[in-house]
């Protein structure tokens, strides 16, 4: 049998692991989620290159908040060329801060990190950043490589020691997964398959606690079905204070 099934019963005991250990975590963070939208605050997500991928699951998502919104300046993203300059972007000390300055974020809000290894400037400065201007942090990181690394940032420390609360997706390390037979390097990593789903839940919670709250969750539809693209017209409309990204 294919090792590509050692593959998805690896991402299938990581989740568990997940669900495990880091509940706690997540179902804190979500709280706060909810109530950052209930007192019509704004609720952001960053991740350099392929952490950004999970800023991008997030926000204008059938299915999910209208409200969250997506930190994704080009320099970070994998579709500029040489892509090697993302690698470089995130080792850069002051940009962060410079991003921050154009966007709408301030005290009272939330912000979601994402960086597997969390050594990079990018991820940390803008945590310490964010937090000195009163926005609630949460870092999504793999503990596991995170301890078996050092900081690339002046302080020395890493993305969980900045943040408020901490997510670990309990990756491998370096997060790769699967060895195959005459390989010295691991393939397949997990961090996104991972990721995507621990957002997912934070999403899922977030709603629940909105309906406790008895607020509405501002859920997308998919604008390819009957009636789902004016729909989604009201929710940019009534949500505009809390939506960035139109």
């Amino acid at each position: 049998m294919s090792m590509s099934f050692d593959y998805l019963e690896h991402v299938q005991d990581i989740l568990r692991r997940v669900k495990d250990t880091q509940w706690e975590s997540m179902d804190t963070c979500a709280k706060k989620m909810a109530e950052t939208i209930a007192a019509k605050h704004c609720v952001f997500a960053f991740g350099a290159s392929h952490a950004g991928i999970l800023a991008q699951e997030l926000f204008y998502r059938t299915g999910g908040l209208a409200v969250l919104n997506a930190i994704l300046p080009s320099e970070f993203m994998l579709n500029t060329r040489p892509v090697t300059q993302t690698s470089t972007m995130e080792k850069l000390d002051g940009y962060p801060e410079v991003i921050l300055k154009h966007t709408p974020i301030g005290e009272g809000d939330f912000l979601l990190l994402h960086s597997v290894s969390g050594r990079n400037t990018a991820a940390i400065e803008m945590a310490v950043k964010a937090r000195e201007m009163g926005v609630f942090t949460a870092a999504l990181t793999n503990m596991e490589y995170t301890n078996g690394v050092t900081s690339r940032h002046k302080s020395g420390k890493k993305l969980f020691e900045v943040c408020d609360i901490v997510i670990d997706n309990c990756g491998d390390f370096e997060d790769s997964s699967i060895l195959l037979p005459g390989m010295n390097q691991k393939i397949a990593p997990t961090s996104s398959a991972v990721g995507c789903t621990i957002v997912n839940m934070l999403v899922v919670r977030t709603v629940e606690y909105l309906l406790e709250m008895g607020i509405e969750p501002p859920i997308f539809h998919s604008a390819n079905v009957d009636g789902g693209e004016e729909f989604n017209k009201t929710l940019f409309e009534k949500y505009k204070e809390q939506i960035h990204y139109m």
